[in-house]
């Protein structure tokens, strides 16, 4: 039985299927259009499931409608029983993108229905706020060590330019701040959630973020991000009372949860911990003193996983710091009254010392622990953090997340290799009901997928001489108009930088500027050419002809030694299953996904995907990821691909 027949039985025509169509076909009309079937099938499923408290996967492609096909039903579930539903995006782009257009378009077409408008609210971390209570004084200084903020310095400028801004706001949101300020510079006027004063601060009826917790505690439907949903799964509840969950773009949410749930012990933070202590009036030179063996324990190793666990002279080191650091934020807490936002603030750097010191020598086999260079320095040999993440995070999704609500995941990409399962299991989802609403694009008509199966295997070096004359051909053909996705930084410019010595046409590379500022010269000019990793592979939507040509460099596999995925593949083999499919092969399938679907974006959009990488067509595991992406014509002929990109640029 396939998965859209199951959903279909799952969710029968009866009075909430029709009520569920009644009600789309409201908002739809206030756009004036009408629904699409899949769109339909989405509405029912969703209304079906929030009314049987059950738990469904959803994959409905670009161009569904999928926003539409939730909001509807838990707008409508919410008002009638009272409850309330939060909706998690993936981004702070999409949050906004759903509480300013699409829920209040909802609200206000089913008003009439319903008999009452939904009440609606956002919801993000304390530190996307401005605090009142920093910004006059109410907080230390910035800490010792760090570069004094002059008025003539770019970083002083921007903080001067949030002063301002703190006048006319009436939100305090970081986002409404536009063009907007550096991390460094937002860092002098926000506070952590750990930092906050929370009901003891003095401006508290001033104070933005409470301002916000309030509106959404008296919603109907409330609007956050997998962020938020990370502490609510790790660390403390943020969102209240609800019952219903629905995650859009719910193949990013293991992930999250995993950054989220990792932590790090470095000798900088707990000299920073014992400084905030010191300002507290406490002394610390049993912390300092730990934090000095730390640094040796850490010379003496070399980077790396720890499959067996601590060393023992990192062990000792770590436990040196953990009683340490409990034996001082118990001074601080005493101190607390009198400390203010000093006591806060150390209170919060002991804390994050003292979960991770906990994690670390927690129970073998929860976490996965290695000793790590400095961010980006990955030819370092001497470690400067031990890292500590959890194997899985099902079990926190299942029961902090999930436990005793309905829940709703969606995605344009769920159905791996044609099935739910595997995105199932990491998301801890039991038993769901499933629907493949499809989408409204022709992919076979619309698109081609070449996969260059004459090119040899890519190997560890970046791109072989053969791949680079595959691009310079492709990207010939096409006439510019494509969108390079690879595998790492270093593939994106070298690409770049041959592609710029061989053709005559524009070509942008990810770190060239600002993300926003590298898409938006793109779609102006559809020559342009724009080559990058991470980011690129997802939320990129372009529509039209600049976008002609999407090129894969080499299948995204986790990197063979990346600790978590090599771990978590380790674990899926002692149990008896194939580590290299759930864990490799999962991630794989996500990227490979959500990167082609950068193609069609829209029923016009025409065009090639092409896959460098000859072993989507030769390995075995190739028909799971080639089944994984949208339905494309498949080819491995490249005059078919390059005769199809010159007919494109010529039309």
């Amino acid at each position: 039985m396939t998965a859209r027949s199951e959903a279909t039985q799952a969710s029968p025509a009866g009075s909430g299927a029709h009520d569920a169509d009644a009600l789309l076909d409201r908002a739809v009309a206030a756009l004036g259009g009408q629904p699409r079937e899949g769109q339909r099938e989405m509405a029912r499923a969703v209304a079906t499931t929030l009314a049987d408290d059950a738990h469904a996967l959803i994959q409905a492609g670009t161009g569904t409608g999928k926003s539409l096909g939730y909001l509807v039903p838990a707008v409508a579930h919410a008002v009638r029983s009272g409850t309330r539903v939060v909706v998690s995006t993936a981004t702070l782009a999409l949050q906004r993108q759903v509480f300013t257009k699409d829920l209040p378009m909802v609200a206000e077409a089913l008003e009439p229905a319903l008999g009452e408008r939904a009440r609606v609210a956002l919801l993000k971390g304390r530190g996307n706020y401005l605090c009142v209570h920093k910004m006059g004084g109410g907080y230390p200084e910035p800490e010792e060590g760090t570069l004094p903020i002059g008025p003539t310095s770019e970083l002083g400028r921007e903080v001067a330019r949030l002063h301002e801004w703190a006048e006319e706001t009436e939100t305090g949101d970081r986002d409404d701040l536009v063009p907007g300020v550096s991390g460094r510079a937002w860092a002098q006027v926000s506070v952590s959630g750990r930092e906050c004063l929370e009901s003891k601060c003095p401006v508290l009826d001033e104070c933005f973020s409470q301002h916000v917790r309030e509106d959404a505690s008296k919603a109907h439907v409330v609007v956050t991000n997998h962020a938020v949903l990370g502490v609510q799964a790790t660390s403390h509840d943020m969102l209240g009372e609800h019952s219903v969950l629905i995650v859009d773009e719910a193949h990013e949410l293991v992930q999250r949860i995993t950054s989220s749930a990792t932590h790090e012990l470095t000798v900088a933070a707990v000299d920073r911990a014992a400084r905030a202590a010191r300002r507290c009036g406490v002394t610390t030179e049993d912390l300092d003193r730990a934090a000095r063996h730390l640094d040796g324990a850490l010379g003496d190793s070399t980077v790396g996983r720890l499959r067996l666990g601590l060393p023992d002279d990192l062990s000792a080191a770590v436990e040196e710091v953990r009683g340490a650091a409990r034996a001082i934020a118990s001074q601080v807490q005493k101190h607390a009254e009198q400390a203010g936002s000093a006591g806060k603030i150390a209170s919060a750097s002991l804390g994050e010392i003292l979960d991770v010191c906990e994690e670390l020598q927690g129970e073998s086999g929860r976490y996965v622990v290695w000793l790590a260079p400095r961010d980006g320095d990955y030819d370092a040999e001497v470690p400067e953090r031990i890292v500590a993440a959890p194997l899985d995070v099902a079990g926190l999704i299942r029961t902090r997340l999930l436990e005793e609500k309905a829940s709703v995941m969606t995605s344009a990409t769920l159905a791996l290799g044609g099935d739910f399962g595997a995105i199932a299991r990491h998301l801890g989802v039991d038993d769901p009901v499933t629907l493949d609403a499809g989408s409204p694009f022709d992919y076979p008509r619309q698109g081609i997928l070449y996969v260059a199966r004459h090119l040899p295997k890519p190997g560890m070096g970046g791109m072989s001489a053969e791949a680079l004359d595959e691009l310079e051909a492709l990207v010939a053909a096409a006439g510019g108009r494509t969108l390079g996705l690879f595998s790492s930084h270093r593939a994106a410019q070298q690409a770049a930088e041959a592609m710029r010595e061989r053709l005559d046409v524009p070509v942008l590379y990810q770190l060239d500027d600002q993300l926003p500022t590298l898409v938006r010269r793109f779609a102006e000019d559809e020559r342009t050419c724009l080559f990058g990793s991470t980011s690129l592979w997802q939320g990129i939507d372009v529509p039209g002809r600049t976008s002609s040509l999407v090129v894969i460099d080499r299948i995204p596999f986790p990197r063979p030694d990346e600790p978590i995925a090599q771990a978590r593949t380790e674990d899926v083999a002692q149990r008896g299953g194939n580590g290299f499919m759930a864990v490799s092969a999962t991630h794989a399938a996500l990227l490979m996904a959500q990167g082609a679907g950068r193609l069609i974006r829209s029923s016009s959009d025409r065009g090639v995907v092409a896959v460098l990488d000859p072993r989507l067509a030769t390995a075995r595991y190739g028909g799971f990821l080639a089944r994984s992406m949208p339905d494309l014509w498949p080819t491995t002929d490249r005059e078919v691909a390059l005769g199809a990109l010159r007919r494109l640029a010529g039309s």
